[in-house]
């Protein structure tokens, strides 16, 4: 296991085209692979627009399988050329049930598993309850080459239990695939910094890096448009902001982190020790009763 990881963050505008997403998201991957990125993010649902602006039935269309999927197999194969984990966002169909779900690939082009995304959206502009069912996974962490990961998806990024999950099951780092932006008749709202707050309180909280790659530009979805405000970020262990990509524009970011020293600063600081899980009936409920 390494003892030193560099996190990699990419975003950029989708298209409707798949092979121009992936083409784009390959090359951004390359990039920060070659500035020494050990584990690389992608933003959610990149292999095309942000379908979910509206409820139509023919975006099913857009789900496969994880056997045989063609842009896991390429990223698969891209992973191992440059010896990068990357978790892989895909719409996916499994038989008749529809999930928003990350694949991980490790360093040799494995698929180690799939995590689907537990907390669905509904609201204007994000309504993904018409096309994925909650995920049946649990909240997933992966053993690689440069550490154990926890990957959980946009909506899922407002929920500290979601975070504290996975940490609690062993990750060092928290990442979140994301597409998130403008509000349908609410111009005059940003979520931007609430977004990034949010998650760097999970760092914080949970004393491990975090990580969220965001799409960034407007796209038009059965004449409906929204702007996504990118701002991808990477905070450190104490939710630092150590690198952060602007509302527009292509960004690589990367972060450099030393696993071992941020583990005894988990255990010295005594976040974890001091937990009592017995006090915290409540959370377990829908109504604190």
């Amino acid at each position: 296991m390494s003892g030193i990881v560099t996190l990699g963050v990419v975003q950029f505008a989708c298209s409707d085209d798949v092979a121009e997403n992936v083409a784009t998201a390959s090359r951004l991957v390359r990039d920060a692979a070659a500035r020494g990125a050990n584990v690389v993010l992608v933003q959610e649902l990149f292999e095309g627009l942000y379908f979910c602006q509206e409820e139509e039935a023919v975006h099913f269309d857009r789900a496969r399988p994880l056997e045989g999927h063609l842009t896991i197999a390429a990223f698969a194969d891209l992973a191992r050329e440059l010896g990068v984990v990357i978790p892989v966002s895909f719409f996916e169909r499994r038989n008749q049930a529809f999930f928003n779900s990350v694949a991980m690939v490790d360093d040799t082009g494995t698929v180690l598993g799939v995590y689907r995304k537990s907390h669905i959206p509904d609201g204007p502009g994000y309504e993904e309850k018409f096309y994925f069912r909650p995920g049946d996974t649990g909240f997933r962490v992966w053993q690689t080459r440069f550490g154990a990961i926890g990957v959980g998806i946009c909506w899922d990024q407002w929920f500290p239990e979601a975070a504290r999950a996975m940490a609690l099951t062993g990750a060092e780092m928290l990442l979140y695939p994301t597409a998130i932006g403008s509000e349908p008749g609410r111009p005059d709202f940003d979520s931007m910094e609430h977004w990034r707050i949010t998650m760097r309180g999970h760092a914080a909280a949970n004393l491990m890096p975090v990580a969220a790659a965001n799409r960034i530009g407007a796209e038009t979805v059965g004449g409906k448009t929204q702007t996504y405000y990118g701002s991808s970020f990477i905070a450190g262990a104490a939710g630092e902001l150590l690198a952060e990509a602007g509302r527009d524009g292509e960004a690589v970011l990367t972060a450099r982190f030393d696993r071992a020293a941020l583990a005894r600063q988990r255990a010295a600081w005594g976040l974890f020790r001091d937990r009592r899980p017995d006090l915290y009936g409540a959370i377990a409920t829908a109504d604190g009763g």
